[in-house]
């Protein structure tokens, strides 16, 4: 199997599983604000689920601000790129700064 076609599937199913999780965890987030808001009690068992997808969540955050950053000198809009790295992570620097170039 050539390296190349499997480096490109990996970061296919990372794009695809990093959107479905930061979706998830922007729901669960709103979930959270909405119950302390309505006074409706979280069960204490999910503080741990709270904590790693607000650390996820302020990870993404700062590549997405890394990207719109360098997004110009890379003829990218810096809005549209900030918006899909805080979606795909990690995978959106490296195109943005041409590691996948080989692919």
């Amino acid at each position: 199997m050539d390296l190349k076609f499997l480096k490109k599937k990996i970061y296919i199913f990372i794009k695809i599983i990093s959107t479905a999780l930061i979706t998830s965890a922007i729901g669960l987030e709103s979930w959270n604000i909405y119950a302390v808001i309505t006074n409706i009690h979280v069960p204490s068992s999910l503080n741990p689920i709270f904590w790693i997808e607000r650390f996820a969540m302020i990870c993404h955050f700062i590549e997405s601000i890394i990207a719109a950053f360098y997004a110009p000198s890379r003829q990218k809009i810096p809005i549209k790129y900030a918006t899909y790295t805080f979606f795909v992570g990690t995978i959106g620097l490296l195109e943005l700064f041409g590691q996948q170039d080989d692919c």
